[in-house]
């Protein structure tokens, strides 16, 4: 059975930092493109990074680039977001998911269900 976990979020003040965690079990980790999207308020979800199996390549929103770093170990089994720099416009609840990218480089969910997210305030 296919378990994502995420964790980390919370309260921090514009400026802040954060850093998130998703657990993953269930599947070949290391074999697997990772990513991360977020749900704003009444948005629609949103790609905001992905890293590939090996770690060696990563990808971002336009929104998120050289604010935000995604990692993984694969030993853990465990993907990490880290956010810095962090804006009003951030605030939303931020989901992991194994990831691929179409012929027209966007990144989606492979499979297509969503774990309970966890959710990032970000306060003035």
């Amino acid at each position: 059975q296919v378990q994502l976990v995420e964790s980390g979020g919370g309260l921090v003040q514009a400026g802040g930092s954060l850093r998130l965690s998703c657990a993953a079990s269930g599947i070949s980790f290391s074999r697997l493109h990772m990513g991360w999207f977020r749900q704003a308020p009444g948005k629609e979800r949103e790609f905001v990074a992905a890293v590939t199996s090996s770690g060696g390549s990563t990808y971002y929103a336009d929104s998120v680039k050289d604010r935000f770093t995604i990692s993984r170990d694969n030993a853990k089994n465990t993907v990490y977001l880290q956010m810095n720099s962090l804006k009003l416009e951030d605030t939303a609840l931020y989901y992991c998911a194994v990831v691929a990218r179409t012929s027209e480089s966007r990144w989606y969910n492979v499979l297509n269900a969503w774990g309970q997210g966890t959710l990032v305030t970000v306060s003035s």
